[in-house]
């Protein structure tokens, strides 16, 4: 499986079969200044197969942006779309149980052997009942930013409650996201196994997995 960051929270996974399936897609628009992504809709476009929405959020939830007709799955009903098997666990987007953003989506797609956790936004650690609804996870892409999700500190915790053999952090401030939020050095520092590939994508089976726990930073494709 290709695992590609767009930027933000927005990944395309691609199978070996060629299906795809993209994670919250972002609107540039609604944030003139903050966000300097190029557009989803710009030429040639995105045209999953599939689309997963954490939460409606804009920029989150703009499937308005894409190209085709993708399945959009924005419910936690476990389903089989173009190959990949999507449930959803629900949870929060802060400590306040929703009181302060609102509701979030974890989503679990499992693919080729492998179970991929897009945690969405995030806003607090894993109660027991939801890291029982998780389960085993493979690859996690995890917000790390803070302020909207969250933070450095309280990621890491997530991070080893889950326990995953990847790691992608995600919505961090960057070259190409300048929301203030934090950057992704505050979550990587002092950990082990931290790499950075220098390019987008990373290719995944689960013969290759790592034997012990890696984080990879990507560049943000857009």
């Amino acid at each position: 499986m290709k695992i590609k960051w767009l930027g933000h929270s927005c990944f395309l996974l691609t199978s070996a079969s060629g299906a795809t399936l993209l994670t919250d897609p972002y609107d540039t628009s609604a944030y003139p200044g903050a966000l300097l992504h190029r557009p989803l809709d710009d030429p040639p476009g995105i045209a999953p197969d599939v689309v997963t929405v954490s939460h409606g959020h804009a920029d989150h939830g703009n499937v308005e942006a894409l190209s085709g007709t993708p399945e959009i799955v924005k419910t936690p009903r476990e389903r089989l779309a173009a190959g990949f098997s999507i449930r959803g666990v629900e949870s929060f987007h802060d400590t306040e149980h929703g009181a302060l953003r609102g509701e979030n989506l974890i989503f679990l797609i499992r693919c080729e052997g492998m179970t991929v956790c897009h945690l969405g936004d995030l806003g607090h650690e894993l109660e027991p009942a939801q890291l029982e609804a998780v389960g085993e996870v493979d690859v996690l892409l995890i917000p790390v930013g803070g302020v909207y999700t969250v933070d450095a500190a309280a990621a890491t915790r997530v991070w080893r409650q889950l326990s995953p053999r990847v790691a992608i952090p995600m919505h961090y401030r960057n070259e190409k996201c300048l929301f203030k939020i934090d950057g992704v050095d505050k979550f990587t520092s002092g950990k082990q196994g931290v790499e950075y590939p220098g390019n987008s994508e990373i290719d995944l089976s689960k013969d290759n997995l790592p034997g012990i726990p890696k984080i990879f930073v990507l560049e943000p494709e857009n």
